[in-house]
Formats: structure tokens, C-alpha cells, sequence
């Protein structure tokens, strides 16, 4: 079976799996409506299959739909990244580089690094996310970012180390353990924990140091971004094991961890090393792994 669609076809459809409505999506684009129905009812006659449910508050991706919608993604990043690098193997001074990172990373080191990469390449466009690890990694796995810095190092990629980080134990000020400077996990049985959900690489690595301290705390939040753990902690509503450079930030007390060697987070830049980079994401890790030898 051949098949016709364009990658408009695929971007609209995208467009409204996301809005989950067809008018509203139509307006958003600049098209009328009926063009719009009639791109999706010819997406759906090529595949041979519904994509979406109609319901009285706009349509729904089908389980198909959903099949579709995922590698419709993957489809219009290979293609923006194909233009990209046709752009950039044209004029290497240019092109785009696409950087995730995590939250964390946002307000200290991508800011830093960023700086010095656009002082030596000024016109390479430089596309940011920010997403939790597990993501990232996705995300480098299906070719939708081409590097990425975070604290889990995926299996066969390129790896260079750009820092640790201490962790820390973060404390109300008025708490129980805020005059101490160091402590033991034990030292917190007892206490409720603020972290990040389950299936996050710090949730992973906060949960592996209190299983080797013997510690078994009820979690009373769970938040995606640290900083807004850091401020539940201010807020009395428990404590969190986080890097040492969030504490204080909302009158949090940090207190040193001691007889847990694993306390410290390794934080990295990876990529793909099965395929080339495109020049401009070759530029980019070339400027960020010299200024973190």
C-alpha cells in the first residue's frame, strides 16, 4: 500500500490529538474546519482505521489513534531534523542543535554552558526542553533531542561527566535536626519524606539510599520539580533528600549526609552513538564537553 499523506497531514493530526478538538485546533492552525475534517478523513482512509472518537466535548484519540499519533512524531521529528541538517550541512556556521535537561539544570548549569556556546557559534539555533530523566532518555532514544544532560546514563550512548552534586538532607528551619551539620539517614525514622514519583531517576536514587540505610520514611508529596519540593520542606509538610545547591532557596536548612557514600549525584551530557550528530549538535557537544574536561 502506498500511501499519500503529507507530513501537514501529520503535523494537523498531531495538533489535534493535543487540543482534542477540531474547530478550536483549525483556528489555532489558520485553516477553515472543513479542511481540517477532511485531512484527518484522509489519514484515516489511507491507514484504513478510526483515529478518533467524536464526544460531546470535542474528539479523543482511539487505541489505534494513539498507535498512529506515536509514530507521527517520530515521522515529523526525523523530518524537521532532516531539514536541519540539509540547513546545516549547507552552512555549517548555523543549523539547530536540540538540548534536553533536567529541571534542575535550568536556572545554573545550561544557562552557563549556553553562554559560551553562543559566544563561539552565534547563529546556531539552539532548541531547549526541560524533562525528568526518564524522558530525556526517550526522548534521545527516539531521535527527538539530540543531547541531553541528566543524572542517568543510558546503556551504549556517548557520556561525559560535567559535575556531582552532593546531596543533603533539607529541613524545616524550625525543625527538630535544623542546628545539626551532619547527620545519618537513620537519624530520619519517623519522619515524612517530600520527593519526586515513582519512575524518576532521583526518586530512584533517593529510595536506593534509604533502603542501604535501613530506613523506611511515609511519603507525604511528591513533586516532579525540586525546587518546589524544596519549598513544601520551608513549608513544615516534611523532609527531602536533594542536591545541596536547592537548599535555602525558601529558608530550607541543608544538613550533610554522612555513612551513605552514594549521597551524590553525577550529572552528565549524553548522546547517540549509533548515528552521526548533525553538525550544529556536534558543535554544541564539542563546546560543552571542553568546558567541562
Amino acid at each position: 500500500m502506498i500511501l499519500s499523506m503529507q507530513i501537514r497531514d501529520l503535523e494537523w493530526l498531531l495538533a489535534v490529538a493535543e487540543q482534542e478538538h477540531v474547530t478550536d485546533t483549525a483556528a489555532i492552525l489558520g485553516i477553515t474546519q472543513p479542511t481540517l475534517s477532511r485531512a484527518l478523513a484522509r489519514v484515516e482512509h489511507e491507514l484504513g482505521a478510526r483515529l478518533f472518537e467524536r464526544a460531546a466535548d470535542g474528539v479523543h484519540l482511539t487505541p489505534i489513534g494513539q498507535t498512529v499519533a506515536r509514530g507521527a512524531r517520530e515521522v515529523v521529528a526525523r523530518h524537521d531534523q532532516l531539514l536541519a541538517d540539509v540547513r546545516g550541512e549547507l552552512d555549517p556556521e548555523s543549523g539547530v542543535a536540540r538540548l534536553a535537561f533536567l529541571d534542575s539544570m535550568a536556572t545554573s548549569l545550561v544557562p552557563q554552558l549556553l553562554r559560551e556556546f553562543h559566544a563561539v557559534a552565534p547563529r546556531v539555533r539552539v532548541l531547549l526542553s526541560q524533562e525528568p530523566a526518564h524522558e530525556l532518555e526517550a526522548d534521545l532514544a527516539r531521535g527527538a533531542v539530540d543531547l541531553a544532560i541528566t543524572s542517568v546514563r543510558p546503556a551504549g550512548h556517548g557520556w561525559h561527566l560535567l559535575q556531582e552534586e552532593r546531596l543533603v538532607v533539607a529541613v524545616p528551619p524550625t525543625h527538630r535536626l535544623a542546628g545539626r551539620s551532619r547527620l545519618r539517614l537513620a537519624d530520619l525514622a519517623g519522619e515524612d519524606l517530600v520527593t519526586t514519583p515513582p519512575g524518576y531517576g532521583f526518586r530512584t536514587l533517593v529510595d536506593g539510599l534509604l533502603r542501604e540505610a535501613g530506613v523506611a520514611l511515609e511519603v507525604s508529596f511528591e513533586s516532579q520539580d525540586l525546587a518546589t519540593i524544596e519549598g513544601l520542606v520551608a513549608a513544615g509538610l516534611g523532609v527531602a533528600i536533594v542536591p545541596e545547591a536547592i537548599v535555602g532557596q525558601s529558608g530550607t536548612h541543608g544538613v550533610q549526609i554522612v555513612g551513605s557514600p552514594g549521597a551524590r549525584r553525577a550529572i552528565g551530557l549524553t548522546w547517540r552513538t549509533d548515528r552521526q550528530l548533525p553538525p550544529a549538535a556536534e558543535r554544541l557537544r564539542e563546546s560543552i564537553t571542553r568546558l567541562a574536561p
